[in-house]
Formats: structure tokens, C-alpha cells, sequence
């Protein structure tokens, strides 16, 4: 099975590692923020922080182009596929469940994304491999979601919900980058600096931002929203990203999506003091599994 997976003490391995682990403590941030802010609050302080060190990125790359406005309509799109509908459902769903769980769950990203490429895009065959990885994939999931369950013992069903939908919307957003972006030669920094500006504005103009300081009194969870959730969980991580995949390419990193899950369930249980049960170690185990079929050349 040739899954590319990294070699160690080489500089961009080093970055691949830190982007697996960047992105899986970005659940404990949100956790920490839904405390004191809505969902919504979050991801306006998460673009808000991230759209900083993106621009700069793009900037100084000279990524952004006037020419690229002819394209401002997909933007838009990508903008709530990729990055409001993304981090509202995350941001909703962390807050209902242990954030362990909910990074478990993230895990599913690449299982819709691969579901949705069967139907949207012409020129992907349908093959035994990858219905096999998304029927092992969603196993898991239905796993630690655990439906047969009542009572304490049992999970949230509408932050289950959040999360998969989330999935489903930055899945949706790789197949129609792929379909409508991909013969535009438009650099993903450049894509991304336009479609978290995008999801600024959007969430500005119609989000109800009323209470957003009181997240101040709580300087670790400001700190936590603002700098690792922002700034490092997405500026930083966009960057670290398309460096990989430069460097590693794109299977390479594609593989990164191991990691947050495993990151988180670690977190959530060794810092965060939240109940893990085996079945969900075993049901993270058989989404990254359903994962890995699925990236088998």
C-alpha cells in the first residue's frame, strides 16, 4: 500500500507533522471560545485573525492579480463552502460534543469529498477502492455517533449532525474547486485570501456579532481564538499547507488528515479531561482506515 507517508528529520516533514497537529488542536480553541461567544462570534474572530498572515502570504508570493476578478463569483462560493458553512458547523458542533469527538468525527472530511467526486465530476471513475474506503469510513462514523444509545451516555445528535455537515461542505468545496477553479491557474493563497476576505464581509454584514467582547474576560480563550485558532490554526496552517504540497505533492499531503483526529482525542482526554471511550479510539481507527483505502495506489 503506497500511501507516501512522511520520512522523518526532513524540514517539510517536520512541517507536515505541525500542520497535523496545528489542526487538531484547533478543537480545543473552539471548545474553549463557546463559552463566552456564539459559533458564528468564533469563526468572524477565526477569519478575522487568519486572513492576516494569508494576505501577506499572497502578497508577497505576488498571487493576487486584478485579472482573477473575473472569477469573483466563485469566490463567493468557495468563500461559504470552504470556510463560513466549514467553520460554523465545526465551531457549532465542537461546542456540543467533547472536542475530541468532534475532531474524531473531522476525519470524514476526505470520505465526503471522495463520495461527492463520484457524482459531481464526469472524468472520476467510480472504482471498488474508493466505495470500499467510504463504506469503511462511514462505519466509524456511525460508530462514535453510537444511535443505539440514551441517556447521558450518549451523544449530542445534532452536534454529530454539525459536524458531518461541515465535512460535507469543505468536501463539496475541493470538488467544485476542482470543476470550476482548476484550469484558472489561480495560486491557492491567492484563492484563499479572497475567499476568507469574502467570509469577513459576509459575516460582518449579516452575523450577529452583539456580545463579542465578552470573550476578553477570559484571556486564555481569547488567546486561544485569536492566536491558535486564527492566526496559527488557519493563516499559518494555510501556508504550511501549500508549502507540503508543493514540496511533497498533493497525495503526500493529503495524508496530513490522519493526524488532527488522533491529535484531538489525545488532547481530549489527556488536557481536557473529557470521557473517551474505546469504541472511539476504534471508531477513529476505522474512519482514517476507510481514509487510507481510499488513497491506496
Amino acid at each position: 500500500m503506497n500511501v507516501h507517508l512522511p520520512r522523518l528529520f526532513n524540514a517539510y516533514y517536520i512541517a507536515y507533522s505541525a500542520l497535523g497537529i496545528i489542526w487538531g488542536t484547533n478543537f480545543l480553541f473552539m471548545k474553549w471560545a463557546a463559552v463566552h461567544i456564539s459559533p458564528l462570534q468564533i469563526v468572524f474572530l477565526r477569519v478575522s485573525a487568519g486572513f492576516i498572515p494569508v494576505f501577506l502570504y499572497a502578497l508577497l508570493k505576488r498571487q493576487l492579480k486584478f485579472s482573477h476578478l473575473s472569477s469573483i463569483h466563485h469566490f463567493f462560493v468557495m468563500s461559504l463552502l470552504a470556510t463560513v458553512i466549514y467553520f460554523y458547523c465545526f465551531a457549532k458542533g465542537t461546542a456540543l460534543l467533547n472536542s475530541g469527538i468532534a475532531g474524531a468525527l473531522s476525519g470524514a472530511i476526505p470520505i465526503f469529498s471522495t463520495l461527492l467526486t463520484f457524482f459531481a465530476l464526469k472524468d472520476e471513475r467510480v472504482t471498488i477502492r474508493g466505495v470500499t474506503g467510504v463504506c469503511i469510513g462511514l462505519s466509524g462514523v456511525f460508530i462514535i455517533a453510537r444511535p443505539w444509545e440514551s441517556g447521558t451516555s450518549s451523544l449530542d445528535v445534532s452536534g454529530v449532525m454539525y459536524m458531518l455537515i461541515g465535512s460535507l461542505s469543505v468536501g463539496a468545496s475541493f470538488v467544485y474547486a476542482k470543476k470550476f477553479l482548476s484550469g484558472t491557474a489561480i495560486a491557492p493563497a491567492a484563492l484563499t485570501s479572497y475567499q476568507i476576505l469574502f467570509a469577513i464581509l459576509f459575516l460582518w454584514i449579516f452575523g450577529d456579532l452583539d456580545g463579542l467582547g465578552s470573550i476578553q474576560s477570559d484571556t486564555t480563550a481569547l488567546a486561544g481564538v485569536i492566536i491558535g485558532l486564527g492566526i496559527i490554526g488557519t493563516g499559518l496552517a494555510y501556508i504550511l499547507y501549500y508549502v507540503i504540497v508543493n514540496q511533497l505533492g498533493a497525495v503526500t499531503a493529503s495524508t496530513v488528515t490522519y493526524i488532527p483526529p488522533v491529535v484531538s482525542l489525545l488532547i481530549g482526554a489527556l488536557l481536557a479531561g473529557e470521557v473517551i471511550l474505546l469504541s472511539d479510539w476504534i471508531a477513529m481507527s476505522i474512519i482514517l482506515a476507510g481514509v487510507m483505502v481510499m488513497n491506496r495506489k
